[in-house]
């Protein structure tokens, strides 16, 4: 478009033939071109991102998320990049704030936004969970650094702030939620294994046994999650269990057993554990 720098909207698929065709309704004819990593998926997802005009690069990701934002990256020609997911939807009010950047010289490499969550049919605003999501960047300042599903943007540059939203709708039932918790938490102990395989039993067991209590409190008390109503308290619950997993998973990796020793833990220890828990919920 004449005036403006070029945009190119990327995304990582795998199997998203049910969600896709809704997030690229909201990009196509916008975005300059949109470029799709897919996981060599196996159902209809290839054939409708070239319905709209994507332009496909299949490549095995094994779980390794910063790799296939990077090979989205290097396959994009645009100025700017849009990173979104499949469950993702632009907003009309975040394509005019972009539309703002790529009609006037930004002196930034890469602007936050809101992510705007949906949980299960409910647009979240309290527990923590509208949040900032930094997906637009210029793609010669910025670099995907990190291992496993949780990766980060490297930005050489400054960072803008967008007053826009992308909604976001992740899961739409306990089940789905479920699954793919579940897979990430077997990445991401099997990342954290391999990357720091000393950690003390005292800490992995702080972590998986008094952490979620604590996360729970942060998520529906300190974030006001209660606001939520009861998505709110599902939600604080939900992901509390989930840093349990994560971490019960690595003591498996880790010690191979559930032994914990002779003896089970003290009155003392308990005490501890307890007061560990009041202390953290104020902090």
């Amino acid at each position: 478009m004449t005036g403006r720098e070029r945009l190119s909207v990327v995304l990582m698929t795998k199997n998203e033939a049910a969600r896709l065709e809704a997030c690229l309704e909201r990009v196509a004819g916008w975005a300059d071109e949109i470029v799709v990593i897919d996981d060599l998926s196996t159902d209809r997802t290839v054939e409708i991102a070239r319905r709209y005009g994507a332009k496909v690069h299949p490549y095995a990701s094994e779980d390794d998320h910063f790799r296939q934002w990077n090979r989205g990256s290097d396959h994009a020609t645009g100025d700017w990049i849009l990173h979104i997911d499949a469950d993702e939807w632009v907003t009309p009010g975040l394509k005019a704030a972009i539309d703002d950047v790529l009609r006037q010289p930004s002196p930034h490499a890469a602007f936050d936004l809101m992510r705007r969550n949906v949980f299960l049919g409910h647009p979240m605003r309290y527990g923590g969970w509208y949040h900032r999501h930094r997906i637009l960047f210029r793609r010669t300042k910025a670099r995907c650094v990190g291992r496993g599903i949780h990766v980060r943007l490297q930005i050489d540059g400054s960072v803008g702030f967008l007053n826009a939203d992308i909604e976001h709708y992740p899961f739409t039932s306990l089940a789905q939620f479920v699954d793919r918790q579940n897979h990430y938490t077997t990445v991401e102990a099997g990342v954290m294994a391999e990357e720091r395989p000393g950690i003390p039993k005292r800490q992995v067991l702080y972590q998986a046994a008094m952490r979620p209590v604590k996360l729970a409190w942060k998520f529906y008390v300190k974030k006001q999650g209660y606001r939520d109503g009861w998505h709110g308290f599902v939600f604080s619950v939900l992901f509390s269990f989930t840093h349990f997993v994560l971490w019960a998973k690595y003591w498996e990796r880790v010690y191979g057993d559930w032994r914990m020793g002779d003896r089970v833990p003290s009155k003392p220890a308990i005490s501890f554990i307890f007061l560990s828990i009041l202390k953290g919920s104020f902090n």
